[in-house]
């Protein structure tokens, strides 16, 4: 990273269910404006534009773009599964850190439909396929919606392993609650128990409860990456930049390891942690506060041990301790996250960037983390990408 980058400015909007929110244009250019506003500058400022979204046609970052400017800027869609608003950031960040640009624009939106995720075309090979292969002779369930029997396949892998109770699931599922209910643009604001997540409809016996899943939601987010002199060029914000940044991919033990775990992405989080912490010269000790993948409880479970914010098999106890909140070793999710907050899958990881900014500058209202000052975001997504950023606070 050749260059510093600062986040100057973020927006988001509150997230919603399936057909109650604006068209996915609306808001994508809403998120965008506050975006800008926070930023101190112009839609005329920016000199590039990286758009993410999952399900829509091509070039719908243009159509929410334009409602914000017709400046001829370039405009790259960015679909990348689950992780596609933190690889647009990625992206962002590598054209201002090499020089290439010195004000970039990122924005997700997801305009998502009810009920389980699946495939659009059908008419195709599935870039799901070899992680289906391995799935169905790991763990069977072929009547389990699919993401499902990945993610409950790795949370069973993992209670075989380590021992691990259900109820630790359940914990971290009733933790998103609360942290949600200070979250005015969560999804889910109604404070749940840990009790209230076993007693919830049962999707696979043992293994995963409805609670434990997050919800289609639909949502946008942005945010504006500047240089060092651009900031100071135009007095902008320079109280948050980017210590680090990883992407990665799978490797052959993703399919060939027999391991739901490694399926899902444990492999890739870590090495993408790993990357962060060697780049930033700081490790997950000296975390204040994570926004993780929290897509399932099983998988905010399994991602605490490989960003390392506890040892291999140690996640159960990490959260009996209350090390995964507030007055704990780290505080996961202030935001509520997947679970409560919401999961627009293009809206993910600028939603992330949103919560972590406003941390470490000190104004997230009820949700600040005391003396916040190094914060770790992890976005993943299955096919598979892998995106950690590292923020601190200048």
């Amino acid at each position: 990273m050749s260059r510093k980058v600062f986040v100057t400015g973020v927006g988001m909007i509150p997230f919603a269910k399936p057909g109650a929110s604006a068209p996915y244009d609306q808001m994508g250019a809403m998120a965008t404006r506050q975006a800008l506003e926070d930023a101190g500058i112009g839609y005329d400022d920016v000199e590039q534009a990286y758009a993410g979204y999952v399900y829509g046609d091509s070039t719908s970052g243009q159509k929410a773009l334009y409602q914000v400017g017709l400046s001829g800027i370039p405009i790259v869609n960015v679909n990348n599964n689950c992780s596609t608003g933190s690889t647009a950031l990625f992206l962002a960040r590598q054209a201002v850190a090499s020089g290439a640009a010195e004000c970039v624009l990122v924005l997700g939106f997801e305009q998502m439909s009810p009920g389980a995720l699946g495939n659009v075309f059908n008419d195709r090979p599935s870039p799901f396929d070899p992680f289906d292969a391995v799935t169905d002779r790991l763990v069977g369930k072929p009547e389990i919606p699919l993401a499902l029997r990945y993610f409950g396949g790795a949370g069973l892998a993992h209670m075989e392993k380590y021992g691990t109770p259900f109820d630790a699931f359940a914990k971290i599922r009733a933790k998103a609650s609360r942290h949600a209910v200070n979250n005015p643009l969560a999804l889910f604001r109604k404070e749940v128990s840990t009790q209230d997540v076993l007693d919830a409809p049962m999707i696979w016996p043992g293994v995963m409860t409805r609670l434990m899943a997050c919800a289609p939601t639909c949502g946008a987010a942005a945010a504006v990456l500047v240089s060092e002199e651009f900031a100071r060029k135009h007095g902008l914000k320079t109280d948050v930049y980017i210590a680090g940044q990883a992407m990665t991919t799978d490797r052959p033990g993703t399919f060939d390891s027999n391991d739901m775990m490694r399926l899902v992405g444990y492999d890739i989080s870590r090495e993408a942690a790993a990357k962060v912490y060697a780049q930033a010269g700081i490790g997950p000790e000296d975390l204040d506060v994570v926004e993780l993948h929290d897509c399932f409880a099983q998988n905010e479970l399994i991602t605490y041990e490989a960003l390392g914010l506890c040892p291999e098999g140690g996640a159960d106890k990490f959260i009996s301790d209350g090390d995964n909140t507030y007055g704990g070793k780290v505080v996961t999710n202030p935001s509520g996250g997947l679970l409560s907050k919401g999961h627009p899958l293009g809206a993910t990881g600028l939603a992330q960037c949103y919560e972590l900014t406003h941390q470490l500058r000190g104004d997230a209202a009820a949700r600040q983390v005391k003396g916040a000052k190094v914060a770790l975001q992890h976005n993943l997504g299955l096919g598979g990408a892998c995106v950690v950023t590292m923020y601190r606070a200048s």
